[in-house]
């Protein structure tokens, strides 16, 4: 399968990455400026020795694994009719276009798929195909209620999640639309336009907060890592030993066992703690007394304990330590060369197939076209 990359940032380029872990040919087509995310630096990549291709930023690497990079001038006639002759022999086209600005640039679906009928054209806005606004994760995230949901506390500030999780939503959403085009292809014979915006995808994955605000007309409030409905579930609590770690009691059988490993019995018998329903009710009580327990054991005693108790819960971790944990290894991309070591995008595994064992670095900024002639 071939694809051809328009998109650039991270929602588009994640599904590119997608992609090529599963095989296909992804040609990555950029400005000759190239995608912007290749200047996004953090301090501590300006402040080391350069290590990898100074085109490919952390940020970049993230998404652009096993693609090859084609600068293209979309501007000029040369540049278009380029994209057109590639777009022939296309079977997926990625963009993330302002609404309007494909067709300014002979690069939308209408234009594309004539030439190819079979062409599937997956295409990202921010707030839908006819809105122009640009859409970005930040402001999303604001918009659709997550900053809300995601302070420490009512009436503390909203606070913006750590990754652009707008972003790898509407990613996620793309994926799928593109692959039921596919397998509507397959029957038809026909390609498909599939349209995706941020907007919605961060609305659709509302789920549970979206529904509590439908059916009862109350609006969610912040609980930090707490859950709206289930407790104990999510509260970071501090052992004697400093490890920090969280529980996720989502049955009554669940919290006995962690009474039991507690060595408070009681606790599982008090009526304020009997049922889920009756420790959302007394939640303050509850995570009082358990801040005050698990203060006074040892962590990663307890987090073995739970473990053999069936108890879901684990430690708080940084990201390097997740990644060095030995459960991460299938996640990881291994660097080689001047490249950097990279993650994965697919996560899900199949019967007699795999993804490909190893994908190429992503790509430097690929040297511009030559200037047209008489130009």
């Amino acid at each position: 399968m071939r694809v051809l990359e328009l998109a650039s940032v991270l929602a588009g380029p994640q599904v590119g990455q997608f992609f090529a872990e599963l095989g296909a040919e992804v040609l990555k087509i950029e400005s000759p400026v190239g995608d912007v995310t290749r200047t996004w630096k953090t301090s501590a990549e300006t402040a080391a020795p350069a290590t990898t291709e100074a085109s490919v930023s952390a940020y970049f690497a993230a998404s652009n694994w096993g693609k090859q990079s084609l600068v293209l001038d979309l501007t000029t006639a040369a540049g278009q009719a380029a994209l057109h002759a590639l777009a022939e022999g296309a079977d997926v086209v990625l963009a993330s276009y302002k609404p309007g600005d494909a067709e300014k640039l002979r690069a939308d679906y209408a234009t594309l798929s004539a030439r190819n009928p079979r062409l599937i054209y997956g295409h990202l806005t921010g707030y839908g195909p006819h809105n122009q606004r640009t859409g970005y994760d930040a402001v999303l995230q604001a918009e659709a209620g997550f900053m809300h949901l995601n302070a420490a506390g009512a009436g503390q500030p909203p606070q913006k999640m750590p990754v652009a999780m707008v972003d790898l939503l509407a990613a996620h959403q793309l994926k799928e639309g593109l692959l039921v085009a596919l397998w509507q292809r397959e029957r038809t014979g026909r390609g498909a336009l599939v349209q995706v915006d941020l907007l919605s995808s961060a609305l659709a994955s509302l789920a549970n907060q979206a529904a509590t605000y439908l059916v009862t007309g109350h609006d969610p409030q912040p609980l930090g890592s707490g859950h709206p409905s289930i407790v104990p579930y999510g509260t970071v609590y501090r052992a004697a030993n400093g490890r920090q770690l969280v529980l996720a009691a989502g049955s009554d059988g669940q919290f006995r066992q962690l009474c039991a490993a507690l060595e408070q019995p009681a606790w599982a018998e008090d009526a304020r703690f009997q049922t889920n329903a009756a420790r959302v009710q007394h939640r303050a009580e509850l995570e009082a007394l358990l801040t005050q327990r698990i203060g006074a054991v040892d962590g990663d005693v307890l987090l073995a304990e739970l473990e053999r108790r069936g108890v879901p819960a684990g430690a708080v971790r940084s990201v390097g330590e997740a990644l060095a944990h030995p459960s991460a290894a299938a996640m990881l991309l291994p660097a080689s060369g001047n490249g950097p070591a990279g993650l994965r995008t697919v996560a899900f595994r199949g019967s007699g197939w795999s993804a490909v064992a190893a994908l190429g670095p992503p790509p430097a900024l690929a040297a511009p076209p030559p200037a047209e002639p008489g130009l």
